[in-house]
């Protein structure tokens, strides 16, 4: 990477997970407070009122995941007007937001920033398709980069399940309810213009988060979204028996780790085998008695029963993952809502990731020195991003990577990762059905384990040998050498760079 560092996009080397911390108060604009929003104008009329423009940058927020009509309604109007030189600042783009890869090819849009991204824009984005160097962040890094000036948004479009008689925003009501507008919030705060497009309106909702000070334009239509799209629909633990096992001795490992104790902090993803890990934890809460203080993060079913049956005292939520997520948020005083700066903004000190203990996080690849790509496939491909993972990497006391060590003849564990998303030096462990590694800075809990437990504990490099031992070395990939998009750490560094396929 040394030699393309210097250009520009590329001038923010990574110096390691904490070198760039700058904590202090999280401010934004002061904005009018006794202004309300203009209810008056249709899509069409309010892009005249805005004066868009060639070269504007625009953000649109995910929390209509896969079934947001939000975007593609903005994007077909402002193509249909002839702009050029867009930049999109989405939280993350999904299959549904195809309509943007003839923009790339026509010119309408030249950037994308954004903390995953799947479908055919992250296949478009992987073969040079887009004009500048796309920006893949974090969850945290996003909101950091937003209140820090470092992105400036022109408009935002906000896509809002429903508006009060102010202006006000929930996502918690409306046929299409997600939940949470977490990832909205530092767009409202810090752009220039904000538009929120809904289809529900009423003189009062269910918990607002975003004023309506805030927001300069309220269009009504007729969907924003897909219920079936919005959420992730049904998460269940895995049934397989190796993912089972890898649930069990992660488990095992947390409760020796010291850290589980009265008041433990806690998160983990939607996956088959994190929410397996999480099934296991509440085995031993049940036989220990312990209870924790708060489980935070993208929110499923089983966090919330696990919060109903006092598992947990809160729910910290930035966004809601399933039905039951959804439902759970409106009625429950202790499932909170945040935003993504609350979440994950790593110069925000009051932040949320900081004050976790434990975190169980997936992994594409994982190389010898604990490196972790979640970003794109061992061909080079984009696959998703970072999202929270390189966050609550850094933030919590215990960053566990659970996954198969071989599947499909595969191996997880590579010398060298193709894209890294999580630098090695937060990465604590990686818990495979093989056997675990622990970061060699764990001394004093390897010897625990190894002697007060019957873990298989390995070195990375002897998990490493047996993988190559069941698969084969898998041959090295030639890459072509332009660069379509840097993998930008939590605090604005560069950790890696994309290379076009």
């Amino acid at each position: 990477m040394k030699n393309v560092l210097g250009r520009e996009g590329l001038d923010k080397p990574f110096e390691g997970a904490f070198k760039k911390v700058k904590p202090g108060k999280v401010s934004s604009p002061k904005k009018d407070q006794g202004q309300r929003p203009d209810f008056s104008k249709n899509l069409e009329e309010v892009l005249d009122a805005l004066a868009m423009k060639d070269g504007m940058t625009i953000s649109f927020h995910h929390h209509m995941r896969n079934g947001d009509y939000v975007l593609p309604m903005v994007m077909k109007a402002l193509h249909e007007r002839g702009l050029k030189d867009l930049k999109i600042a989405a939280t993350s783009l999904f299959p549904c937001h195809d309509c943007l890869v003839p923009m790339f090819l026509d010119g309408t849009v030249t950037k994308i920033y954004a903390s995953y991204l799947s479908g055919p824009v992250a296949r478009a984005v992987s073969e040079g398709k887009v004009k500048d160097l796309c920006h893949m962040t974090t969850h945290g890094g996003r909101p950091r980069s937003l209140y820090e000036g470092e992105v400036v948004i022109d408009v935002a479009f906000i896509a809002a399940p429903a508006v009060d008689a102010e202006g006000s925003l929930s996502g918690s009501e409306g046929k299409s309810s997600c939940g949470v507008l977490g990832y909205a919030h530092g767009d409202a705060d810090m752009a220039r213009k904000v538009v929120a497009i809904t289809d529900y309106r009423a003189k009062t909702v269910n918990k607002p988060e975003i004023p309506g000070y805030l927001v300069d334009y309220v269009v009504e239509v007729e969907a924003i979204g897909d219920p079936k799209g919005i959420v992730s629909g049904t998460t269940q633990i895995t049934k397989d028996p190796v993912g089972l096992k890898i649930a069990r001795d992660a488990a095992k490992l947390i409760e020796y780790s010291g850290l589980f104790q009265e008041g433990m902090s806690f998160q983990t993803g939607a996956g088959g085998i994190s929410l397996a890990v999480a099934n296991e934890v509440k085995k031993a809460m049940q036989r220990t008695g312990i209870r924790g203080s708060f489980a935070s993060g993208g929110i499923t079913d089983y966090l919330v029963n696990m919060l109903k049956e006092g598992y947990f005292e809160t729910l910290y939520d930035v966004q809601c993952f399933n039905l039951d997520a959804v439902e759970s948020i409106k009625v429950h005083d202790h499932h909170k809502k945040m935003s993504a700066n609350t979440y994950a903004n790593i110069n925000n000190p009051d932040n949320i990731v900081n004050q976790l203990d434990v975190v169980i996080l997936g992994a594409s690849e994982i190389d010898v020195d604990f490196n972790v790509n979640v970003t794109t496939g061992s061909d080079g491909v984009i696959l998703g991003g970072s999202g929270g993972h390189a966050d609550t990497a850094a933030g919590a006391k215990l960053a566990i990577i659970v996954s198969k060590l071989v599947n499909a003849r595969i191996s997880c564990l590579v010398d060298q990762v193709t894209t890294i998303t999580t630098p090695g030096e937060t990465v604590d462990a990686l818990v495979t059905e093989r056997g675990i590694a622990l970061h060699p800075k764990h001394e004093a809990l390897i010897k625990k384990l190894k002697e007060e437990t019957n873990l298989n504990i390995m070195t990375m490099k002897e998990l490493k040998a047996l993988a190559d031992h069941l698969t084969g070395v898998p041959k090295k990939r030639t890459r072509k050498e332009e660069i379509v998009a840097v993998s930008e750490y939590r605090d604005g560094t560069i950790v890696d760079v994309i290379y076009k396929v």
